[in-house]
């Protein structure tokens, strides 16, 4: 457990970190060599010279095999419709498949694609080049996989690319071991064995994903047969974008929206070089100044992001669904953090992301030594119950009679020798604490039993002795100071305020005056700071 959850373990009702959203590029390998990729065509499949109109039928075949496919699957090729969200546009065709598992739809887009080209002018030279070709996006629902989308190529040598998420895979986990669980979008808010949702997040291998692609890739790309696939004419997955994440779900949304306040305004220093260095793991860090920077960006759907850039790695955090803080690191180039890009090296990026995400927050140490509200005082004021169901009110620290309590318990008398005191001993020093001599002593019992069922005053075993807490000495101390010596003049300052005090010069006013007058004007500043002065 890092320093930040530890800070706030009080606030959050269960953590899990995963992979999160995935890009990999489908490749047939021998294929990413022109020379193999032109061996093959002219061994394979008899084509030499490899002209350009042996490459167009190629691709023909292609489309209209994939499209009887499709159409055997029962699903539909559309156009995609322009300036909407894909995502919100795509939710009604999987609604409609409902639970099942296949193919939700199919859209056809035309965009950039590196495809094999001959060139007649060069004797049928065969080069990989960016042209704009027809795409198939397929979106399906997978057994083990949940939702997905492949982007196939029709064009030799049909390089192809997959989006997943981490979170569709464990949820069809946790359903598979009968777990209760509520997932909004891409996190889960609720689960009832959070212990076990991490043992299965740690799990996730590549094996997981190549098992649930394999029959895709075998039926939607029917150009292979089964012989060639055994020989290795098969597609292997590459990562190519890669988010890992962090989740801390809060008790409540209060919390994390002013913690997340002040990580918006405190963590402006991750900025600084020596944090970018601690962050990003590069003791010797030399900044690129185009992509080494901190920033607060607003999204689409107008959520507050804490961004943190270095070369092609990011790091995000931001609220999500109210509840949850994530914090993420997203890659889109592995090479910067010397991990291979073959699927086979998840485990070690899992480590690599994992360790970004304990460091970013480790650095936000600004917060965690700063103050903060994370709920301790509305504890104190909410009531108790003890294990035998006895409920005892809270504390309310403005109540008269608790103030006086406390300003008793503080006498040095019951602090010396075994500091121990009964509550007839403090009888007399709490009526006159309150000036009141009819304070009776059911009264101070009931007012000691809310110190002791906060943990403030403890009862020493076998006697009728009890203690104060160095926790209690500590509270007891500050608000008896507070409101005697700050609060009440204060308040007296603000609401009825000496007309002529104002008018005496600053040096003439005696020094405790002049302090309060600086107080007044720290709270006033602090209250712009904050937002709570117009």
């Amino acid at each position: 457990m890092n320093a930040f959850v530890r800070h706030h373990s009080s606030s959050i009702r269960f953590a899990y970190s995963c992979f999160d959203r995935m890009v990999c590029n489908a490749y047939i390998q021998p294929f990413l060599y022109v020379p193999s990729l032109c061996r093959f065509l002219i061994h394979s499949r008899q084509v030499a010279p490899i002209k350009p109109a042996s490459l167009r039928k190629i691709s023909a075949d292609y489309h209209e095999q994939l499209g009887e496919q499709i159409r055997q699957l029962g699903a539909a090729i559309v156009e995609p419709p322009a300036r909407v969200r894909r995502e919100e546009w795509l939710e009604s065709f999987y609604q409609e498949l409902g639970t099942r598992d296949g193919i939700a739809v199919v859209l056809r887009c035309r965009e950039r694609a590196r495809v094999a080209v001959s060139y007649p002018s060069r004797g049928h030279e065969v080069e990989l080049a960016w042209r704009y070709v027809n795409l198939y996006y397929v979106y399906l629902q997978d057994a083990q996989c949940g939702r997905l989308f492949l982007r196939l190529c029709p064009y030799f040598p049909f390089n192809n690319q997959v989006w997943l998420n981490g979170h569709e895979w464990l949820a069809r986990q946790l359903q598979r071991e009968g777990i209760g669980f509520v997932k909004r979008d891409n996190a889960f808010v609720d689960c009832a064995a959070p212990e076990r949702l991490q043992e299965l997040a740690d799990s996730f291998r590549s094996e997981h994903i190549d098992a649930a692609l394999e029959p895709w890739f075998a039926r939607l790309v029917p150009f292979f047969t089964a012989e060639e696939r055994a020989q290795g004419y098969r597609h292997r997955l590459f990562m190519a974008q890669m988010e890992y994440c962090h989740n801390l779900i809060f008790h409540k949304h209060v919390v994390l929206e002013r913690l997340f306040a002040r990580l918006l305004d405190v963590n402006r220093s991750i900025g600084h070089p020596e944090k970018l260095a601690i962050v990003f793991g590069r003791p010797n860090l030399r900044l690129d100044t185009r992509t080494g920077q901190t920033v607060v960006k607003i999204t689409q759907l107008k959520t507050s992001v804490l961004r943190t850039g270095f070369q092609n790695t990011f790091l995000k955090q931001y609220v999500k669904d109210r509840v949850l803080l994530r914090t993420e690191t997203t890659c889109q180039q592995l090479r910067d953090l010397s991990v291979r890009k073959d699927l086979k090296n998840l485990p070690r990026l899992r480590q690599v992301l994992a360790t970004s995400n304990e460091r970013y927050l480790e650095v936000q140490q600004d917060v965690l030594a700063s103050w903060i509200d994370r709920g301790q005082l509305e504890q104190l004021r909410e009531p108790t119950v003890s294990i035998n169901g006895r409920r005892t009110p809270g504390l309310r620290l403005d109540d008269p009679r608790l103030l006086a309590l406390l300003q008793a318990l503080t006498c040095f008398t019951y602090l010396v020798g075994k500091a121990s005191f009964r509550t007839k001993d403090l009888l007399g020093d709490v009526q006159r604490a309150l000036n009141n001599p009819d304070y009776k002593l059911s009264q101070l019992r009931y007012d000691l039993a809310k110190l002791r069922g906060k943990g403030l005053v403890v009862r020493l075993a076998g006697t009728q002795r009890y203690q104060l807490t160095p926790e209690g000495y500590r509270i007891a101390v500050l608000y008896t100071k507070l409101y005697q010596r700050l609060y009440a003049p204060l308040t007296a300052a603000i609401l009825n305020p000496v007309p002529g005090d104002n008018q005496i010069p600053s040096h003439r006013r005696a020094r405790l005056d002049r302090l309060y007058v600086g107080v007044d004007q720290a709270l006033h500043r602090l209250s712009q700071h904050v937002g709570l002065a117009s």
